[in-house]
């Protein structure tokens, strides 16, 4: 039986991130995708000047009540962008809908650069802890590290010391893998701390002189889709750092497309590197 996987997060219409990254790489890495929307923008909430929202948490058990009548079943879970009233669905979910073994991954979307993202109050990290507790793969970026871990967030000067102490502490929340992602200790170098529960491995690539919205979606998804096709935790979290710099310096010069970046135009270089 061919693999089939449910991503969980929301649809930005317009973007290039979420929902309409996740669909397209995963199936392009040979695995069937279905999805599970979380709510309904009508394009993300960076740099424009506004945008609509549609919640979807009521429609969840509706759809979890007619998956069950249908027998609809999954080898792995992949959770984005969501709302703190819907975790409690998503575990029944994962719970109820999972084939023998299946895979847990959460991308704890909820901060970058310091700070909450709109509409997360200073609870959602309590909740987000709850969901990040028996997955097989969590992969925070390094603030949102700290607001799972309750402590204060450090931008750069830190050491391996700090980023191996982070990496323990975070599988300590019950994740049996932990991807942390925006790892550095130089300055032209940006990349990845890969925790098993033993040991810990790096891998770094050329810092890229912008800083792209969707790229975190890029790269969870290709993670996530890589993991299914059969690669090891670093083999796919290596990969996906490899297909976002090759995303953004597709769409480097394009001053018309600050949005997002042209991942579309990657997955011929990400479906080579899978073969």
């Amino acid at each position: 039986m061919d693999k089939r996987l449910l991503t969980i997060q929301d649809i930005s219409c317009v973007g290039q991130c979420s929902l309409t990254v996740a669909l397209p790489v995963i199936s392009a890495c040979g695995i069937e995708t279905a999805i599970l929307p979380s709510s309904v923008l009508s394009n993300h909430t960076a740099g424009y000047s506004g945008w609509t929202f549609h919640d979807l948490t009521e429609d969840m058990p509706k759809i979890l009540d007619r998956w069950l009548s249908e027998k609809i079943d999954f080898d792995a879970f992949y959770t984005g962008y969501v709302s703190k009233a819907q975790i409690p669905h998503i575990l029944e979910i994962m719970k109820k809908n999972a084939r023998p073994g299946a895979l847990r991954i959460v991308d704890p979307v909820m901060a970058d650069n310091g700070k909450m993202y709109p509409g997360f109050d200073q609870d959602f990290p309590k909740e987000m802890k709850k969901l990040c507790d028996g997955a097989d793969v969590i992969m925070p970026n390094l603030t949102e590290a700290s607001f799972l871990l309750g402590q204060k967030y450090i931008a750069s000067g830190y050491d391996k010391s700090y980023i191996e102490k982070n990496c323990r502490d975070l599988h300590a929340l019950g994740a049996k893998n932990v991807v942390l992602t925006g790892v550095s200790f130089a300055e032209k170098e940006l990349g990845i701390a890969v925790y098993d529960g033993n040991k810990i491995e790096y891998y770094f690539n050329e810092r890229q002189p912008v800083s792209s919205h969707g790229t975190g979606d890029l790269y969870a998804s290709v993670l996530a889709g890589s993991l299914l096709r059969g690669k090891t935790l670093f083999e796919a979290a290596s990969l996906g750092a490899d297909v976002v710099v090759e995303a953004i310096k597709l769409t480097a010069g394009d001053k018309d497309h600050w949005y997002g970046v042209k991942f579309e135009k990657a997955l011929p270089y990400l479906i080579g590197r899978l073969n």
